[in-house]
């Protein structure tokens, strides 16, 4: 079995890697954008519910999860 890895480029920051809805991440809307947003949700969250597990290495640390699933709502 073979697992493809995910370049950073194709990866859409916007979208939760786990089911790809908008992830609403105001960092990255600053960082798109340039212009300054409130702080964003996942500043407060809890992700201790979050299924990182079903999320694969190496896309980690490229998209901000949605708040549906970082509270581990299916």
């Amino acid at each position: 079995m073979t697992t493809a890895v995910a370049a950073p480029g194709l990866i859409d920051a916007t979208r939760c890697p786990l089911c790809g809805e908008l992830n609403r991440c105001a960092m990255e809307t600053e960082r798109e954008t340039g212009q300054p947003q409130p702080p964003c949700w996942c500043m407060q969250a809890d992700f201790s519910n979050a299924p990182l597990t079903n999320l694969p290495q190496e896309m980690r640390g490229l998209a901000c999860i949605c708040a549906r699933c970082a509270t581990g709502a299916p």
